[in-house]
């Protein structure tokens, strides 16, 4: 009896969905918006739905770029990618499109005039 509640207290810590480790940013495969609050310096690297999203803010160029990548055996279609601005706008989608296993397209979306502090991203697939 003793064990068994040791393996269940066990179980759960390992299911923590605690703050997330350092370089760790926004990783979630269940379709759900993440809930990452990034700064400005932050590189947010994600996996969704076979679409792997890795995404920085570039400062110069007053935008968000980045490449999303299959990471699957197959295609998957209608990948896009939005982000959230900590003052409430949303920027994209970027053009729906099908990546062949392998494949990565690049993403870049402008920002220039937008206050902001934090953001936080996801990749949406089909």
């Amino acid at each position: 009896m003793v064990l068994a509640a040791l393996l269940v207290i066990v179980a759960s810590a390992a299911c923590d969905n605690g703050p997330m480790e350092a370089g760790e940013r926004g990783h979630d495969e269940s379709g759900e918006e993440s809930n990452a609050s990034l700064t400005k310096t932050d590189v947010f690297d994600q996996t969704r739905g076979g679409a792997r999203l890795i995404l920085r803010w570039n400062e110069t160029e007053q935008a968000f770029v980045g490449t999303a990548e299959n990471v699957t055996s197959g295609v998957i279609r209608r990948v896009r990618v939005e982000v959230h601005l900590s003052n409430g706008t949303e920027l994209g989608p970027t053009t729906p499109t099908d990546l062949a296993s392998g494949e990565s397209m690049p993403v870049r979306l402008d920002a220039r005039g937008q206050v902001f502090d934090r953001w936080s991203a996801h990749a949406e697939v089909g």
